[in-house]
């Protein structure tokens, strides 16, 4: 198990990130970093996140807090012309001012799969991070039927081998419909 003092620079992005987020809404870390911070090694500059559709004066707050804790959008520095991205399902990005890396990309929930992913989240104890991530078998399911790169298939694998209590196939199957319905 990671300590908190194995930190790393994507780590802590990801948990200030994070922090902000908690204050306003519903969200799941899901992709690469869900493997990465279980211990794959792999290069990435950004971490993908998914929040649940906030209301455009709830999304102003949103964003005033983001502003405050030192982050910008890469897209725009209007909160409603940022907002109408994410309403238009195309994802923004964040990073800290001054610093074009790490990445976090945001994203609206768009679909019945999305809000499933934030029903599910879950904490992974062995990351040593206090966020939400989207489960294990929603990972695998993603990385092996849509995604389908050798880095995505390499990190299902890595998840099947770090968290063999948590591999539910019945579950992997039924992601898996949702995903082809949804998706494909």
């Amino acid at each position: 198990m990671r300590g908190t003092k194995d930190k790393n620079i994507l780590d802590e992005f990801c948990t200030r990130f994070c922090s902000v987020v908690e204050k306003h809404c519903e969200y799941v870390v899901v992709s690469g970093f869900v493997a990465i911070s279980s211990g794959r090694t792999r290069a990435t500059e950004d971490i993908d996140i998914i929040i649940e559709s906030l209301k455009l004066t709830d999304f102003k707050n949103f964003y005033k807090d983001l502003l405050h804790a030192g982050f910008v959008c890469m897209q725009s520095d209007s909160s409603k012309e940022i907002y109408e991205y994410l309403k238009d399902t195309l994802p923004v990005r964040f990073t800290l001012k001054d610093q074009p890396l790490p990445e976090m990309e945001l994203k609206f929930c768009k679909d019945s799969l999305d809000e499933y992913q934030i029903k599910t989240k879950v904490r992974l104890p062995l990351t040593g991070l206090d966020i939400w991530f989207s489960s294990i078998n929603m990972n695998i399911a993603f990385k092996e039927v849509l995604l389908r790169s050798d880095k995505d298939l390499k990190d299902a694998e890595h998840l099947r081998k770090i968290y063999p209590e948590k591999v539910d196939e019945s579950e992997i199957k039924k992601i898996t419909k949702m995903i082809k319905e949804h998706r494909l």
